[in-house]
């Protein structure tokens, strides 16, 4: 038997004792505020709902999330999904982190998100969020991207935006394993595409590094980002490009503020060029990719829809970014 017969071993023709048993793999982010941590117990199955699962420990010295001296932290279990890479009834389960006595630990960004997204305003305008997140496959071992000469460097930078062909689109195999792996799950993915910048698990298995870091070659090529696009049951409604525009006036009031938790090292990506707007610049414009905000023609004409914030980087926090979105939009009077 081979170690790949293993990892495809199917449970569920396994001894009697065991056969209600699954595993569920628990999962959080760091105090990077950005790598995941995951680690596996066996339950009694099938599982529905979190509220089955039982709260865990973990040693957050190990993290960069707790002291040695007192190194305890507890997961708080919030949403499952299945699991694609075990099959059968196996679940990820989706953690954030408190202390024993129950307070949210530093890194838990998640907590302040759900008071913001509870309060009955902005519960009343119903807001959406999609999230382009780029990122870069990094060849093994050298940090240096896929489909680029080793310590070299690709042509213009043209032929990569939705490219098609060997030699346009690298990695395109790990995109749509993740691609499929989400939709296997039940994560509302809404697409993918190849940028103009050529270049987790699955990643793992295909021997490539991911990385998020907002500028990974130095040079003339874009950066990776995370834009936002946001709206509200206002904004979607007739007339809503009023509303917009006042949104937007305010994230201008508040830029410092949201560069600050938009992630970490985007001054080597918002330089003005490259389709970004100057990091201490706040501008906005209509379909133009080198605003800090963009609205979308069929916006202007439609007189509704939404925004799009540009500058959040690649490694950014889902939960910082989208509730300081909603606070300045909804809940913050200038």
């Amino acid at each position: 038997m081979s170690l790949l017969d293993l990892v495809n071993l199917d449970l569920s023709e396994c001894h009697e004792t065991n056969k209600s048993r699954i595993i569920a793999e628990y999962i959080w982010i760091d105090g990077s505020d950005m790598n995941l941590r995951s680690k596996g117990r066996t339950l009694h199955g099938p599982v529905t709902s979190p509220s089955q699962i039982p709260n865990w420990n973990y040693d957050g010295s190990s993290t960069g999330q707790a002291p040695g001296e007192d190194s305890e932290v507890i997961l708080y279990p919030q949403a499952i999904y299945k699991d694609p890479f075990r099959g059968g009834n196996h679940i990820l389960v989706m953690c954030d982190a408190y202390t024993p006595a129950g307070e949210p630990i530093p890194t838990n960004k998640r907590f302040n998100a759900v008071k913001i997204f509870s309060h009955p305003e902005v519960l009343a305008e119903v807001p959406w969020f999609g999230i382009e997140q780029e990122y870069t496959l990094l060849q093994k071992n050298l940090n240096w991207p896929l489909g680029w000469p080793i310590g070299g460097y690709r042509g213009p930078q043209g032929p990569y935006f939705c490219g098609v062909g060997a030699e346009k689109a690298f990695g395109r195999d790990i995109v749509n394993s993740h691609y499929k792996a989400c939709l296997y799950v039940g994560v509302n993915i809404g697409g993918i595409n190849a940028e103009v910048m050529a270049g987790q698990r699955i990643a793992e298995a295909a021997g490539v590094i991911v990385s998020f870091d907002p500028k990974p070659v130095e040079g003339d090529c874009n950066g990776t980002g995370a834009h936002t696009n946001y709206s509200t049951k206002s904004m979607r409604a007739d007339g809503g490009l009023e509303v917009i525009n006042k949104a937007i006036e305010k994230l201008g009031k508040r830029h410092k503020e949201h560069i600050v938790v938009y992630g970490v090292g985007n001054e080597r990506r918002l330089t003005g060029e490259h389709e970004t707007a100057d990091i201490n610049t706040f501008n906005f414009g209509i379909a133009d990719r080198g605003a800090s905000i963009r609205i979308g023609r069929e916006m202007e004409k439609a007189g509704k829809g939404y925004l799009e914030d540009r500058r959040p980087f690649s490694n950014m926090d889902p939960y910082m970014v989208t509730f300081m979105i909603a606070e300045t939009t909804i809940l913050w009077k200038p």
